[in-house]
């Protein structure tokens, strides 16, 4: 059985110069306990995938053309296949695969129904009030809405996710 101490000795064995290895990790907001047998991010993982809100994402519609098909994707389904790219190349690249995953399966979880429209609604809404970014609202989910713990508000997720989420961008919704 592989403890989290093999598990972090093998990272940094294995993983780039340029990698994050999990022993390395700048901590939580609300510091916990080391886990014996599953790393930090793998922690961070764990806890987005048991999140109402990573749940919520399979009732969130991704693509649906109903001339062309029957079929459509989810918000969920759109996750699943992102997680398992980001592994892929981080295992090419020799990056930390359990950090990349992390940030792939909670990349969208603020994101509203109906793709980046939905955001421009709720932007141009909300513009008095400092506009809306599901990046952003990705991070209040995480740090504030998701309540599982007793102890601190949130998924209380690693500095390292918190900031994949922060950066994830894509060409016409920027975090500034």
């Amino acid at each position: 059985m592989n403890s989290r101490e093999t598990i972090e000795q093998l990272e940094k064995k294995v993983l780039a110069p340029y990698a994050c290895c999990s022993a390395d990790s700048r901590g939580r907001v609300y510091p916990i306990v080391q886990h014996p047998l599953r790393t930090a991010f793998q922690r961070d993982r764990d806890r987005i995938i048991h999140s109402t809100a990573f749940r919520r994402m399979e009732y969130k519609t991704q693509v649906f053309i109903p001339h062309e098909t029957d079929h459509y994707r989810t918000r969920l389904t759109h996750t699943i296949e992102v997680a398992q790219i980001s592994r892929t190349l981080a295992r090419i690249l020799r990056l930390n695969e359990d950090l990349s995953e992390a940030i792939a399966l909670v990349h969208d979880v603020g994101h509203t129904p109906f793709r980046h429209s939905g955001e421009d609604v709720l932007n141009d809404l909300l513009k008095d009030f400092g506009g809306f970014n599901h990046n952003r609202q990705s991070l209040r989910i995480v740090d504030l809405l998701e309540q599982r713990y007793e102890d601190y508000p949130g998924l209380n997720l690693s500095y390292e996710v918190r900031e994949g989420i922060a950066k994830h961008e894509t060409k016409n919704h920027i975090v500034s």
